[in-house]
């Protein structure tokens, strides 16, 4: 059973938002709602785009910080299943 997930939203001006949540149909409830975060709130709608399971909510957090610090070339990648491109993409923070 999942504990915890990982996921990307996109938004409707095209930047990226990170975040984790146990609960993941809910938290993007909330998003939609404009409960979501400070960066969601302002470019509502949002889509899914892209989410990982882990067992603990814990592993799911520290996923989040480690997407949270790629570059938008390097999360989409990451959404795009280009698992192969990841390791010569940058890992600093760009626009997204």
């Amino acid at each position: 059973m999942a504990r915890g997930y990982m996921y990307i939203l996109k938004c409707a001006d095209g930047s990226y938002y990170t975040g984790s949540t146990k609960y993941l149909e809910v938290r993007l409830a909330q998003h939609q709602a404009g409960e979501g975060a400070r960066h969601t709130k302002k470019r509502l709608p949002v889509t899914l785009v892209y989410y990982e399971v882990f067992q603990r909510i814990d592993d799911a957090f520290y996923r989040e910080k480690q997407v949270q610090g790629w570059s938008r070339k390097k999360k989409e990648a990451l959404i795009e299943g280009r698992l192969e491109d990841l390791p010569g993409l940058s890992g600093s923070k760009g626009d997204g």
